[in-house]
């Protein structure tokens, strides 16, 4: 049976969360980038990397649009010395859709002694996406584990990578991601038909059909395939989209350790990101709910005015709204500390 968590407020979460609140002030975030050539996508992985840093380089702010505020590391800073665990970033699609705007969790993960490192899925970026491209989920782990072998190759890195602590960390379409890493498959018949009525994504089908994609003419052969990588010892997923067209038969071959967390209330958790019954067939899974959370709540903090210009820009998703009445400042740092202890629990500690 998994393990339920339900985290209503964040004075309940306090013993998650002190672990970011606690990080020392030399403690630094670096970042830096790469490009990853990727023969899947005939075209070249943009990979951002988050890393536990010495003092040195230059103070940039990563993820800053103008809806969202950004986040502050040190680009070309040296690496600490020694081994950290390393988790594998997988972003969502649509007005987040890109390693950047995932900043706000990998910055302070960093600070925390992991090695974060993040592509951008191509075509499943803001308003560059692509509605085929997005679709095609099977691209996303291959993505993930095409980054990870650069990082296995980069000299810089590869000697301070604790290669026994390898992880995966997926939001929304990105936590379908990494659910598939730890080796849950979809399956082509669910997948195929996900868009045959609007019961189940309305914003994204629409987007989906107006794009004129028919999910039924895509590669079922490669939908349903084995994306497992077995350098990969843990996997979380947050509000993983779609979480109904896996293969259930295909959870009970899991077996790492997985966690999976859903934002929201149970009752207005959408069909399409309810993960419970997941977390039920993967054995030892646990799950938890943040109620005092949205799906919106895995974008960045937003700035000023931000949800009018939105709604000027024509986005008709409440990217500002919360749950509860909660900061997102608060939520983060609930998310960041669970993150933080369900890593640590699973892969444990770099020496």
């Amino acid at each position: 049976m998994k393990k339920v968590t339900e985290l209503a407020s964040i004075a309940g979460a306090i013993l998650l969360v002190s672990c970011a609140a606690t990080l020392a002030a030399d403690d630094h975030a670096g970042v830096r980038r790469m490009s990853v050539a990727s023969e899947e996508r005939d075209a070249d992985l943009e990979v951002m990397i988050w890393y536990p840093a010495a003092a040195g380089g230059e103070t940039v702010t990563v993820g800053e649009t103008i809806f969202f505020e950004g986040t502050p590391a040190r680009q070309g800073a040296p690496i600490r010395e020694g081994k950290f665990p390393l988790v594998l970033l997988s972003h969502g699609a649509g007005l987040a859709g890109h390693a950047g705007a995932m900043s706000w969790i990998a910055a302070p993960l960093a600070r925390d002694g992991f090695i974060v490192v993040a592509p951008t899925h191509p075509g499943n970026t803001g308003r560059d996406r692509s509605a085929e491209d997005t679709m095609k989920l099977w691209l996303r782990p291959s993505d993930l584990s095409k980054t990870l072998d650069a990082i296995e190759n980069d000299p810089t890195f590869h000697p301070h990578v604790a290669s026994d602590q390898i992880g995966v960390l997926g939001l929304s379409m990105g936590g379908n991601s990494a659910l598939s890493m730890a080796g849950a498959r979809l399956d082509p018949e669910l997948f195929a038909s996900y868009c045959d009525t609007d019961d189940l994504n309305a914003s994204l089908c629409e987007w989906v059909r107006l794009s004129g994609v028919d999910l039924h003419a895509l590669d079922k052969e490669a939908a349903g395939r084995d994306n497992r990588d077995l350098r990969v010892r843990f996997a979380m997923a947050i509000d993983p989209a779609p979480a109904d067209i896996f293969a259930p038969a295909s959870f009970a071959d899991v077996s790492i350790p997985v966690s999976i967390v859903n934002l929201g209330e149970a009752s207005e958790i959408p069909e399409t990101i309810q993960a419970s019954g997941i977390a039920d067939a993967i054995p030892g899974a646990t799950y938890h709910v943040i109620k005092a959370a949205s799906h919106a709540s895995m974008f960045p903090e937003c700035k000023p005015n931000a949800a009018e210009i939105a709604v000027e820009e024509g986005i008709e998703d409440p990217i500002c709204t919360d749950g509860t009445g909660t900061s997102r400042e608060a939520i983060h740092a609930e998310i960041l500390g669970l993150t933080i202890a369900a890593f640590r629990n699973a892969i444990g500690s770099a020496d």
